[in-house]
């Protein structure tokens, strides 16, 4: 099967490592993947053993939001017109082209699937939660005219719905790990910074995820100087969060790229914390579980969902860094309790979230939808117009 994957290469963020992990899985399967992305040409890399690439033009990119430029959406058209793929695969990357997709693909008869990523939190507790339901809000409409949309849990499929998405157009299928690399380990990274105790918070470094009150809970905590919080990951917030958190038993690593090395500390790591305010469902999240780092995160899209009936601790978005202080000196009298909860952790991976299963699923959909496009299957573009 041939497809055409729309998505990020680049700056780095979650949506850059599904696009990796899911076309590197469908090229072992011996599928044929082309990956369009924004890039100027100079970015495209061809290699005759990958993925064939292509550049669309953009005006600006970033983690959050891609804006293409006018001819982006001609260039698009031409380019699936002559490659003449089996399906279009959008990892929508928040970008006003993800609006026209449906229109370009039904014109060329090519079926059109979506994973949608952003975050949220059902409960919509604060500015950034209500954020992220106006991206839903805007999103609904036009989603409704993919042929599948591709969401990570149960949550954000009935949040979907409420929006006006029908049931038949969405499809879970959750994120998956490469459960024999990613796995528990050998690892010197404990000995590296003379940790007893090593937890780990790996993403970005901005307001939603709420890594300040991570650190105000670490402090509180009074923890042994030789028990480290390790800090990985870059952002906006980097500069002024390292001012004033700045003492010998908080490292920070910035953005670590060698992704062995991001293994070596998830490895080494005795706990994973996730403090985010929204949330998809956190890769980040489920590769510390494959190493069999303990996990608390809280209850922010589907990461509670992830963490359920005790393969973590799932702790709610309000007064985080008070809950934290409360579970520090736990942890730090009962290790045994990050030992148990490590192994849960990579139990419930291998059971639900194995990048092998994602990718079966993932193809069984596009088996499911590809006879649709062949035999004249009409998208209703009525919700789209006027929107």
């Amino acid at each position: 099967m041939h497809i055409a994957w729309l998505g990020k290469k680049s700056p780095f963020c979650g949506n850059v490592t599904y696009g990796k992990e899911i076309t590197n899985a469908l090229l072992d399967r011996g599928h044929r993947v082309t990956f369009l992305h924004f890039a100027q040409p100079d970015e495209a890399v061809s290699d005759p053993t990958d993925y064939e690439e292509v550049s669309l033009p953009f005006i600006f990119k970033s983690q959050v939001l891609t804006i293409p430029t006018l001819g982006s959406a001609k260039r698009l058209t031409e380019v699936l017109e002559k490659l003449k793929p089996d399906v279009v695969h959008a990892s929508l990357i928040l970008s006003p082209l993800d609006l026209k997709l449906p229109e370009i693909c039904q014109s060329l008869n090519i079926p059109l699937v979506a994973t949608f990523h952003p975050a949220f939190d059902q409960k919509r507790r604060n500015l950034s939660s209500s954020t992220q339901h106006l991206a839903y809000q805007v999103y609904a409409p036009r989603l409704a005219n993919y042929d599948k949309v591709i969401i990570f849990s149960k949550i954000q499929r009935d949040l979907l719905m409420k929006l006006g998405v029908p049931a038949s157009r969405i499809a879970i299928i959750p994120n998956g790990v490469d459960i024999s690399r990613y796995s528990p380990g050998p690892s010197t990274i404990k000995a590296e910074l003379n940790a007893r105790q090593l937890y780990v918070y790996q993403g970005r470094l901005s307001p939603e995820k709420n890594v300040e009150s991570l650190l105000k809970g670490w402090r509180a905590s009074r923890m042994r100087q030789q028990d480290k919080l390790v800090i990985v990951g870059s952002g906006p917030l980097e500069a002024s969060l390292k001012t004033f958190y700045s003492d010998r038993s908080i490292i920070w690593l910035g953005f670590v790229a060698n992704e062995d090395r991001r293994i070596e500390i998830l490895r080494g790591a005795d706990a994973f914390i996730l403090p985010s305010l929204v949330e998809g469902l956190s890769l980040s999240l489920l590769e510390a579980m494959a190493c069999g780092a303990a996990c608390i995160a809280t209850d922010a899209g589907a990461d509670g969902e992830v963490l359920d009936q005790g393969a973590g601790v799932v702790i709610n978005t309000q007064k985080v860094s008070s809950q934290l202080q409360t579970l520090f000196p736990l942890f730090r009298e009962q290790p045994e309790v990050l030992v148990m909860l490590g192994k849960k952790s990579r139990l419930r991976v291998l059971e639900r979230y194995t990048l092998s299963q994602n990718i079966t699923r993932l193809e069984q959909l596009y088996q499911n939808t590809v006879p649709l496009a062949k035999k004249g299957y009409s998208t209703d573009f009525s919700l789209s117009k006027g929107a």
